[in-house]
């Protein structure tokens, strides 16, 4: 494992910007470098201290899906050696392992949000109205519990340090088009429910997840950012759940539990983490990559 990386530093190529994890740099007109760091975010605050090897798993595990479920909607990769765009050996360090060349596309502006269990802001929704994200759901419901069916609940992509706003079907289609709509939700819930059945043979229950879209100039579908990842997915160990509470998790939710626990606001900036958060932390996210990969 390569040191911990908080921000990259590559001079050689015009930087377009930072997110929460990624950092984006300009490779030409038609592509652009994306390096996973070691960031972490929660309740949208960047905290100080950096996971160890987040975000080489973070690209792994994405790589993984991108290649598996290509068949259902191609996505932003380009089979572009990182390494090939970067100068001199530090930057080539920088990238390894956790940079990815892709297309330049245009994002769509809205979160695709799948949801396959009652948990989080799903639940807290259900028990004050019965619905989650205007959705009417059966009665007695239970915490954890596998919903009927997957449920695609969109919404807003908030500025960086903002919360992304839960919206109606009514209004996605409203942002972006019916039909790209419903193009968008058809492939958000084919993509989790392969995906779903897939990790369940691995050990692992993808509660619910997110996923970015983005469109190519003749107006094709992608799919970007990352895929499927513990830090854009709830996973669940199989052996672990039981429906009722809220089950272990390999996701940053371990990070969040800990902060519930802190007097901190929520607002940045985040508290340190102590040490063997960081590490636990970090075991997680590689065993979700070893389940999943084998």
């Amino acid at each position: 494992m390569s040191l911990p990386l908080f921000e990259s530093t590559i001079k050689s190529l015009p930087l377009i910007g930072r997110g929460k994890v990624r950092d984006i740099y300009a490779v030409d007109e038609k592509h652009l470098l994306i390096v996973t760091t070691d960031r972490l975010s929660a309740f949208d605050v960047i905290l100080p201290d950096p996971i160890p090897g987040k975000g080489e798993v973070l690209t792994a595990v994405s790589n993984f899906w991108f290649e598996r479920l290509r068949h259902i909607v191609p996505n932003h990769l380009v089979d572009i050696d990182p390494e090939s765009v970067v100068r001199g050996d530090g930057e080539r360090e920088q990238v390894r392992g956790r940079g990815i060349v892709v297309r330049r596309l245009h994002p769509l502006p809205i979160e695709a949000v799948v949801r396959g269990y009652l948990i989080g802001s799903g639940w807290k929704d259900y028990q004050t109205s019965g619905k989650v994200c205007g959705i009417a759901l059966p009665p007695e419901l239970r915490q954890a519990g596998r919903l009927p069916e997957p449920l695609f609940t969109p919404a807003t992509k908030a500025d960086l340090g903002d919360h992304d706003e839960n919206i109606d079907y009514a209004t996605c289609a409203k942002l972006v088009g019916t039909t790209l709509a419903g193009l968008v939700r058809a492939a958000a819930l084919q993509i989790y429910r392969e995906a779903a059945d897939f990790a369940l043979t691995r050990g692992i229950i993808i509660a619910d997840t997110k996923f970015e879209f983005g469109l190519g100039q003749d107006g094709t579908l992608f799919l970007i950012d990352e895929a499927l990842t513990p830090d854009s997915s709830r996973f669940w160990p199989t052996d672990g759940y039981r429906e009722g509470s809220s089950p272990p998790s390999f996701d940053k939710q371990f990070v969040r539990d800990y902060l519930e626990t802190l007097d901190w606001n929520k607002q940045a900036p985040g508290p340190t983490l102590p040490a063997d958060i960081i590490s636990k932390t970090s075991a997680k996210y590689r065993e979700a990559l070893t389940r999943l990969t084998g």
